[in-house]
């Protein structure tokens, strides 16, 4: 389990740097269009979240559900649900830095959420929307 968990966390490092570091590079812009980073962590999930207890799909309907799910699956389960996390929180900044690019916004604004969104996903994806939204107004408003 550490050793999984070692090794999904350092399949993500790398892309998370170079979104904030090098976002033109283009092996930063292949990773970020290619998603393998999250294939990579989809298939490692996939391991983990079938190989453990046996899913019961009624416990995604409520929150004692979950609890139970997690309960039921002990390591296994909570292994799968960090890297259910590190996958879908790099492809919001994947998007983020996609997004940013298309619209023309300045780097500077978009490594604060990046960061964010490496450690608190949701978070960062709001801040860049905030970001997003009142740097485009601004731009629009010019016009």
């Amino acid at each position: 389990m550490e050793t999984a968990f070692q090794i999904a966390n350092l399949l993500v490092f790398p892309q998370w740097m170079l979104m904030i570091f090098a976002p033109q590079w283009k092996g930063t812009q292949w990773l970020v269009k290619s998603y393998l980073v999250p294939v990579l962590l989809a298939c490692i999930y996939a391991y983990y979240i079938f190989s453990g207890a046996p899913l019961d799909f009624q416990d995604f309907s409520s929150f004692s559900g979950i609890k139970n799910l997690f309960a039921k699956g002990g390591d296994t389960a909570l292994l799968a649900g960090w890297i259910h996390y590190l996958a879908f929180d790099l492809v919001a900044g994947s998007a983020v830095l996609q997004d940013a690019k298309q619209k023309n916004i300045p780097h500077r604004w978009v490594v604060l959420p990046l960061f964010f969104c490496f450690m608190l996903g949701p978070v960062g994806l709001l801040m860049y929307w905030v970001v997003r939204l009142v740097l485009t107004k601004q731009v629009a408003g010019q016009n």
